[in-house]
């Protein structure tokens, strides 16, 4: 470590001395743990760790659900240098594989309720060491040597030389590899540093101006940027962090009431749903002060009008380690605000130069937010960050107060986020493509009232062919994760196609929407 360097694990640090008594997590069985007994085991779980062969750089790749566990397993893997590998539960195990193969963890950690994303037992990736969350998980994914986690905490040594001294970490090091685009079937893995994760949690602690009373719903996932950035920002900023394995509403309700919640991160139909199981239990929520994600105008406007509460979206990603702009929607429905105080965010033509106020133009970004690269893609890389800047893939225009509107995606970022999920037209169009008598599809996204968008797709037939709608559907829910499978099939004789024989993807939108109901 050298003097400018601060990384997660000192932010832990501080707050067991500044904070230490103060409530740090509150587990999913309910159990209170300050900020004092959380680096002790994390301690204790680090030197465990680092027992079992686990160093700088080395890779842990974790597939489970929200846990306390989870939460101090990051922590443990920030203090030895290694890099947190979170892996989507919902996943089919073939999809998981690719990943891994990509990414090439040394260790594998498990919990029961995710042992059905496993790869099948043949399939090593090359892992090495696979530990269990859980005591059920051996029965339910056997053929692997689990060991089981807990007793990765090693006791202090009775001769007081404890904590173990750490090994060396830079703020430059990574920390985490986030799978995001998935352009090429294969997840990209974002690789994002100590830094950024330190500079996101203190622009998002001045923006909501967060501080020890605080306290968010560890309700999304912590695969998800969202999910990962929102409980380092509180615990930085000597708040807490309430466990929800998994988002239910009517739990979510009697846990914000109960351990007096100020916090919630939301995509469709979290919100909306939360807010139905709040009506039905009688309660407005009263200690819930913030929401931030993404919904729609009228969901917000039902959050401000229901509860004291005010919605928080913006414009940001993964390889901005979270938002670059966070907008106060009282002020200004429809607009993801103004750039953070660590972005620099700017609209660029196709050449490269500066739009003016107004005119659309692709969002880029820089500054100690934007993350390292895509993991093992330095072609990716370097295209992305071409000119100094981050080419988010996204087009924006700002108005002549500096606050930017979202517009659209350029094609060849073609995305579909149902219910806060990515979804690639790349990765579903391979697994339609395999269908007996797909001649060709095309695969793109749609308004959904209740999940904001969803799967959509184009399909021609081979001559002589038949294929319904729900078959259609099966066979990709039966090969990818099944938030993947379209909602909405439509067959067309021939799909429109470019000059260059290529699917005119804007033409089979158009000519496929008459046959598509939101």
């Amino acid at each position: 470590m050298a003097v400018h360097d601060l990384d997660l694990y000192d932010i832990l640090d501080r707050n067991a001395r500044a904070f230490g008594g103060h409530a740090a997590l509150v587990t999913e069985n309910g159990e209170e743990r300050t900020f004092a007994e959380l680096v002790q085991r994390v301690d204790r779980l680090a030197a465990g760790l680092g027992a079992a062969g686990l160093g700088p750089g080395d890779r842990v790749a974790i597939l489970a659900q929200n846990s306390a566990a989870y939460v101090e397993l990051l922590f443990a893997l920030a203090r030895q240098g290694c890099v947190a590998y979170p892996l989507n539960w919902r996943l089919k195990p073939d999809e998981v594989m690719r990943i891994l193969e990509r990414g090439r963890p040394r260790a594998l950690v498990a919990d029961t309720p995710s042992a059905a994303a496993l790869p099948t037992s043949g399939d090593t990736c090359g892992i090495e060491s696979w530990f269990a969350l859980d005591k059920e998980l051996a029965a339910a994914a056997p053929g692997r040597d689990w060991q089981h986690f807990s007793e990765l905490y090693v006791d202090a040594d009775a001769d007081g030389s404890w904590p173990p001294p750490r090994p060396p970490v830079a703020a430059d090091d990574p920390f985490a590899v986030i799978a995001t685009a998935a352009v090429d079937v294969v997840p990209r893995g974002a690789l994002l540093s100590h830094r950024n994760l330190v500079c996101s949690n203190v622009q998002e602690i001045a923006t909501l101006r967060l501080g020890p009373e605080d306290r968010t719903l560890a309700a999304l996932p912590l695969f998800h940027i969202a999910g990962l950035g929102h409980t380092l920002a509180f615990l930085h900023a000597g708040g807490a962090c309430v466990i929800l394995p998994r988002f239910d509403a009517a739990a979510a309700v009697a846990m914000i009431d109960r351990h007096r919640v100020t916090h919630l991160s939301d995509f469709p139909p979290v919100l909306g749903q939360l807010l139905d199981a709040a009506q039905a239990a009688g309660s407005r929520l009263p200690t819930l002060r913030h929401v931030t994600g993404l919904d729609s105008p009228e969901v917000m406007e039902r959050l401000h009008r229901e509860t004291a509460a005010t919605f928080w979206t913006g414009f940001g990603q993964c390889e901005t380690t979270g938002f670059v702009t966070l907008q106060n929607a009282r002020a200004k429905l429809g607009c993801a605000g103004k750039p953070g105080e660590l972005a620099l965010v700017r609209l660029h033509d196709e050449a490269g130069r500066e739009v003016r106020a107004g005119e659309p133009g692709e969002i880029v970004v820089r500054g100690p937010l934007v993350f390292l690269g895509y993991d093992a893609l330095p072609d990716a890389t370097a295209y992305t960050f071409r000119g100094g800047w981050h080419h988010t893939g996204d087009i924006g225009r700002f108005d002549e107060e500096g606050n930017l509107f979202y517009v659209k995606r350029k094609p060849e970022k073609e995305l579909i986020k149902p219910g806060g999920e990515n979804v690639y037209p790349a990765e579903v169009e391979a697994a339609i493509g395999e269908l007996p008598g797909v001649a060709a599809c095309c695969v793109f996204g749609v308004p959904d009232a209740t999940w904001g968008e969803a799967v959509a797709t184009a399909v021609e037939l081979r001559p002589g062919a038949s294929l319904g709608t729900q078959e259609v559907i099966d066979w990709v829910a039966s090969r990818i994760a099944r938030y993947k499978k379209p909602k909405h099939v439509v067959f067309l004789a021939i799909l429109p196609r470019s000059s260059d024989g290529t699917i005119d993807r804007e033409a089979v939108k158009r000519q496929a929407a008459a046959g598509i109901r939101h």
